[in-house]
């Protein structure tokens, strides 16, 4: 079972991380806008389809860590692809 105050910290982790506000977040996962705020307030707990497209966006974010929080962000044996370099410099 997802603890979900733990899951929105690793949450506001990734987001500060990439200095991407909730909004720009829910963009660039293709979600609307008023899930992340519903996730990040408590509200709702993530979809499993809101997981999906957090890892498929960012492979640095690995499905165990994001549940469960066992394991490290980014991942350990994560090797940024030039896309991804390209990204993260806009």
């Amino acid at each position: 079972m997802v603890n979900i105050e733990d899951f929105i910290k690793r949450l506001e982790t990734i987001l500060e991380y990439y200095s991407l506000t909730a909004s720009s977040f829910a963009d660039k996962i293709s979600v609307q806008r008023s899930s992340m705020s519903h996730l990040l307030s408590g509200r709702n707990k993530p979809s499993l389809d809101f997981i999906m497209k957090l890892v498929e966006e960012f492979p640095e974010v690995s499905l165990e860590w994001i549940l469960n929080g066992k394991g490290s962000f980014p991942k350990d044996d994560f090797t940024p692809t030039p896309t991804i370099i390209q990204a993260e410099k806009k």
